[in-house]
């Protein structure tokens, strides 16, 4: 299994290569202000967004982290945070100015350039009117219309799963698990967290968000903002003769647009870590093939699909609040942050902190075919457009190995898995499995070693609804025996 899945994620964030085969190479200078702007910025969401003390960023998000940053991030100074202005600073290079990472509400943390001096962060983009506070997340229901059922029955017959998740061992050893959510019918059937989390504490999603990008892009095409199909997708590649305006939104969420991004398109650094612009990175490749003819996993497509919805928007508070007022609220998900760069544009490939619950809420939006609380949110036809094979695909040549639809892996060949099972991975971990089929929905977040073993989702998937289809049985059981004693007592 393991090697299947290994092979499997070839393509993945999960098994992103180094810096130095995805960008060339970099001098020993850039490699620790890279390293440094990393610190810097996980310090600063994981302080401020997500209320981790800095003994677990340390460890979560600090340890375990890609080979190539381990060095490099022993040579830079330690994170000093400062609550007065919610800002984190890290030094990497004598007579330079530290690497900075800005909080503001609702944006959570910006990573400003190389060079910037704090005072740049005045310059960042901020709401013009208040946004909700994170909330108390208390209720079993995450889904809409939920009838609550006593769910003793599943939490017992789950239990042996769950702490498996748990041990670093059944699913892959040296695994950290953080959280699990397990919802069937909408409701929260099992749930547990590590040592200083809980149901209100957010993780970074990594390439989860993803497919959050692509339910924004469906609700935004929803209220007709937007089409699949229409040419030009930014404005950059607009210029006449240039072939990358042919490169259409499907193209950008099957992951076939068809760009360059080197060797690995997972690794993005200059942008998540480096503090470069979307615009200045993503959108500036040429091509190297056809748009639409070959699967490459790259962040830039993602991007790329998020700024064509900014630039058609062409209103930036507009565009901030959409994720939120069009999605993530009506839903219920008031405890997710998506992340901007310096000029305001959403890193919405992977710099989204989130909850277990709210990315549950995110799945189950899909088991009811994008209807909420009777309003419609995605497109009709949406979620078989996500989970249907894209025509060009990954290498498939194992068996069990994943598909992938629009920005959605495709669970389709995992044995002991319905073959309608589709789902959201991200690096260090972060699986959100979606099973229309069974009407379950399973999370699980971790902190895993970047070059350790992969926690087994297809395993954990296949013994979940194993002992799913137990406590089914067991209810209907319990229920036969209720009814044939109401009987007994009750003949008439």
């Amino acid at each position: 299994m393991r090697r299947l899945l290994l092979s499997a994620f070839a393509a993945s964030a999960l098994f992103a290569g180094t810096v130095h085969a995805q960008e060339g190479g970099e001098t020993p200078v850039m490699q620790k202000a890279l390293a440094a702007g990393y610190k810097a910025l996980f310090t600063c969401s994981a302080t401020f967004t997500a209320g981790q003390s800095r003994s677990e960023i340390e460890y979560n998000e600090l340890d375990g982290i890609y080979t190539d940053y381990r060095i490099p991030m022993r040579s830079v100074s330690e994170a000093n945070i400062s609550d007065r202005s919610r800002t984190v600073a890290v030094r990497y290079q004598q007579g330079e100015p530290p690497r900075i990472a800005v909080w503001r509400s609702g944006f959570g943390c910006s990573l400003l350039p190389i060079g910037a001096e704090p005072d740049a962060g005045d310059w960042l983009p901020k709401f013009s009117g208040e946004i909700p506070r994170l909330a108390r997340d208390m209720s079993t229901a995450i889904g809409s219309d939920v009838t609550l059922v006593d769910s003793s029955a599943y939490k017992l017959r789950l239990e042996p799963s769950v702490n498996f998740a748990f041990d670093g061992n059944t699913y892959g050893a040296g695994t950290r698990t953080s959280a699990v959510v397990i919802a069937q019918h909408g409701q929260v059937i099992a749930e547990r967290y590590a040592r200083g989390l809980d149901a209100a504490t957010p993780q970074r999603t990594w390439s989860v968000a993803k497919s959050l990008t692509a339910t924004i892009i469906g609700a935004a095409l929803e209220q007709g903002m937007m089409d699949l199909d229409y040419p030009a997708l930014v404005s950059n590649w607009t210029a006449g003769g240039d072939p990358r305006r042919a490169i259409t939104l499907r193209n950008a969420l099957q992951m076939a647009s068809g760009l360059d991004s080197g060797v690995t398109g997972s690794r993005t650094d200059r942008t998540y870590f480096g503090g470069a612009k979307v615009t200045d990175t993503a959108l500036g490749n040429p091509l190297e093939t056809t748009p639409g003819e070959r699967f490459k996993y790259a962040n830039y497509d993602t991007l790329a699909a998020m700024r064509g919805l900014r630039e058609t928007m062409n209103d930036d508070q507009k565009y901030w609040r959409f994720p939120y007022e069009g999605l993530l609220w009506k839903i219920g998900a008031l405890n997710t942050t998506l992340e901007t760069d310096w000029g305001g544009d959403f890193v919405s490939s992977s710099q989204v902190w989130m909850t277990a619950r709210d990315m549950a809420r995110l799945g189950q939006l899909y088991l009811q075919d994008g209807m909420w609380a009777g309003e419609r949110i995605l497109p009709a036809g949406w979620v078989n457009f996500v989970s249907t094979p894209a025509p060009a695909q990954p290498d498939r040549s194992d068996p069990g190995s994943f598909g992938y639809g629009a920005s959605f892996w495709l669970m389709d060949r995992s044995a002991g898995v319905p073959s309608d099972t589709f789902a959201g991975f991200g690096n260090r971990g972060q699986y959100m499995v979606i099973i229309p089929s069974l009407d379950v929905v399973i999370v699980r977040r971790g902190y895993d070693v970047a070059d350790g073993e992969r926690f087994d989702i297809a395993g954990f998937t296949r013994d979940v609804l194993s002992a799913i289809a137990l406590a089914d049985s067991d209810r209907l059981e319990a229920q036969m025996q209720a009814s044939e004693a109401e009987a007994i007592y009750n003949p008439n």
